[in-house]
């Protein structure tokens, strides 16, 4: 099994570096982030997640595998708050806010361009993973407060 990176590990504060050309060796650790996800429970998974410094990501909210290969948000509508939980901060589950509605755009396994519109949970699932990609991750995304009493155990 993969290991999980976990908070505090710096590669997750890390903006990943953009992937070149989408090759065998791409889609080679695209499965190995399938693999790692569905080991670990997950309803999705970025690269540096598992120490990849690339960005690509991989979410599935029950409607199959999607591949996220330098994926951007192009345009959000909505609002919607829920429980949230991440495989790097395992057992901890936050209150955030995400937009309902998205289309983002990426590359496929074999280096095509799509744009997905997602909603609710898959939207939820992709902002998610691009946070990670950019460094973020959901303790970012809490009050000063709820983050505190987190980090002093409470």
């Amino acid at each position: 099994m993969l290991e999980i990176k976990k908070y505090g590990e710096p590669i997750l504060r890390k903006k990943t570096q953009l992937v070149g050309e989408v090759d065998d060796e791409i889609r080679k650790l695209v499965s190995f982030l399938v693999q790692a996800m569905y080991q670990n429970k997950g309803a999705g998974l970025a690269a540096n997640q598992i120490g990849l410094d690339l960005n690509m990501a991989v979410i599935d909210t029950g409607n199959g595998v999607k591949v996220l290969i330098n994926p951007k948000i192009i345009s959000s509508s909505g609002e919607i708050t829920d429980e949230e939980g991440c495989l790097s901060l395992p057992g901890i589950f936050f209150k955030i806010k995400r937009p309902e509605n998205i289309e983002v755009e990426a590359l496929d396994k074999f280096g095509k361009i799509q744009k997905i519109k997602a909603q609710r949970l898959e939207a939820r699932a992709i902002c998610h993973e691009v946070d990670h990609l950019n460094g973020k991750l959901i303790i970012d995304r809490i009050g000063f407060w709820q983050r505190l009493r987190y980090k002093l155990g409470l």
